[in-house]
């Protein structure tokens, strides 16, 4: 994914559930995940102090990294490979159309630990505006096909980030009653601007980071005493799901290699899938085709 942009809080650990992660293999100088912490709609309805009063439950110097829009070659496939390379845990806010458009890398970052949460159907620059009819479709249109790339609903997170953080009365209530955890942000970095350089969202990064305290991307982050946490979803999720080979035309679906999926703990419904909007779910991912004109990936943090 091409961008980045940050969010960030310091509030002490209360409530959700911890667990600590271990070192990185092979290699011990990376930046690791220093702890897993579960939260669910049970816990907070929306999150991120640029829109709403509270956000993630986090110590001094701790971040959650984020990142919105894609799956999309090759950029995904570069972050992907460097979170790898640190042993740091992400969340991904995926867009249906790009979901459907590349579901191997919405395996790959299934399969690799990262959280996958939604970003709507196809990311409409006004979703402020819309009604409710077209939120409803923007919603369930997206966790339908990000649903169908990853091959199994245990595997999504409630989590969604409204696009643009176009937030309305209408959107908010309409996910609240889903329960999907509205995502919104602390500090960002600007990284949607066009003709930006990498060098210069790092450094505004910084600088609005270091101002409340904290600091951001994975060089700095260790220098400088930070440490990375992990959201999950409360409920049982698959060990891994079969992987997939990319396809040679744009938009078609792949080939499984590899059969054998396994969810920890049976196979509970997930909190976010409900009978009757599953049903929804399954007719817009049937109308819907894949749009590869849309080729701009963004991503966020949260600390």
């Amino acid at each position: 994914m091409r961008f980045i942009t940050v969010i960030g809080v310091c509030l002490a650990v209360a409530g959700p559930a911890t667990a600590y992660a271990q070192s990185c293999p092979g290699n011990p100088d990376a930046l690791g995940t220093s702890r897993v912490i579960t939260v669910g709609p049970s816990d907070f309805a929306r999150i991120g102090t640029m829109q709403y009063k509270q956000t993630l439950p986090l110590n001094d110097h701790e971040v959650v990294i984020t990142f919105d829009d894609g799956p999309l070659p090759p950029y995904s496939d570069r972050i992907l490979d460097t979170l790898s390379s640190q042993c740091v845990k992400v969340t991904y806010f995926l867009v249906g159309q790009m979901a459907r458009a590349y579901p191997w890398v919405v395996r790959r970052m299934y399969n690799e630990g990262h959280t996958i949460g939604t970003h709507s159907l196809d990311h409409p620059l006004i979703f402020q505006n819309l009604p409710l009819e077209r939120v409803e479709h923007e919603v369930d249109g997206g966790i339908a096909l990000v649903d169908a790339a990853l091959g199994d609903p245990h595997a999504l997170s409630p989590y969604f980030r409204i696009p643009g953080l176009g937030r309305s009365k209408v959107s908010e209530s309409y996910l609240a009653s889903h329960d999907l955890v509205t995502w919104s942000a602390d500090v960002v970095a600007d990284d949607w601007f066009r003709n930006i350089s990498a060098q210069s969202i790092v450094n505004r990064a910084m600088r609005r980071l270091e101002a409340k305290g904290r600091g951001i991307l994975l060089r700095q982050l260790k220098a400088k005493g930070f440490h990375v946490v992990q959201v999950v979803a409360p409920g049982e999720r698959p060990k891994s799901l079969p992987e997939l080979v990319a396809s040679p035309g744009k938009g078609a679906w792949p080939t499984v290699i590899k059969t054998s999926a396994t969810t920890e703990g049976g196979g509970a419904k997930p909190r976010h899938v409900r009978t009757a909007s599953t049903r929804k779910h399954q007719t817009a991912a049937a109308a819907v085709a894949p749009d590869n004109s849309y080729m701009e990936s963004r991503g966020s943090v949260l600390n």
